[in-house]
């Protein structure tokens, strides 16, 4: 577990973006449940929120389509992430809403000259959408993307390509993850993590690294390790 950086020694905050902005989650298994079903998935059976949670949430579409589809082509892989990216995107401005306390730390890292990046394995036009309707647009200096990287999360590149660009050292700065996935990530980039229990279980956030854990941005635990 690496340690919290002290308020002195902060220097940039780099937060995930899906199930840590907004609660995304629920809308990609929907859309993931009903898009699968069509397809003949598990003979139409629709696929559970746990089976969601282990082989789907927080990982890259190339990812979950070797585990979902290892005899598929690429063009009809890539066919089914781009429609369902779409549906996603048309439903997501009437189902999803910033964290709790969001634009609470957003300011409270404004007013103190931090710098800060979203770091994601959502494609381009999902993040900058989702940023938008957060109203975050002008508040991230920088948006990574996996799939722009050598390597997507669970490997560390996007929080090693926000920290290089930043050139910020690791230990100055912290993350904020809801995923196994997206904590390894941060974990090999030699980032502290905050991971916020969205959707997946807090045991399983400390089993991969997190430093501590919060339930939304209100909590007293991450503003008490912010103002230590």
């Amino acid at each position: 577990m690496v340690p919290f950086p002290s308020s002195t020694d902060l220097q940039a905050v780099l937060f995930d973006v899906d199930g840590t902005l907004c609660d995304s989650d629920p809308l990609h298994y929907l859309t993931f449940r009903d898009m699968l079903q069509e397809v003949g998935f598990q003979d139409g059976v629709p696929i559970t929120e746990e089976f969601f949670s282990n082989n789907i949430s927080g990982k890259h579409n190339d990812d979950i389509g070797a585990t979902l589809f290892p005899d598929w082509d690429g063009n009809k892989c890539k066919k089914f992430f781009d429609d369902k990216e779409a549906l996603f995107r048309s439903k997501a401005p009437q189902h999803l809403k910033p964290i709790n306390g969001l634009h609470k730390l957003c300011k409270w890292i404004e007013s103190r000259g931090l710098r800060r990046a979203a770091v994601t394995n959502a494609p381009r036009e999902n993040a900058e959408l989702m940023i938008s309707l957060v109203g975050l647009t002008d508040f991230f200096e920088l948006v990574v993307i996996g799939s722009e990287c050598e390597q997507a999360k669970p490997f560390p590149d996007p929080y090693l390509k926000a920290l290089e660009h930043f050139k910020i050292p690791a230990h100055r700065a912290f993350a904020v993850e809801d995923s196994t996935s997206g904590l390894k990530a941060a974990v090999g980039a030699g980032l502290a993590v905050l991971g916020i229990t969205t959707r997946n279980p807090g045991q399983a956030l400390l089993e991969a690294g997190a430093t501590f854990l919060i339930k939304d941005f209100e909590d007293p635990d991450l503003w008490n390790a912010l103002e230590s």
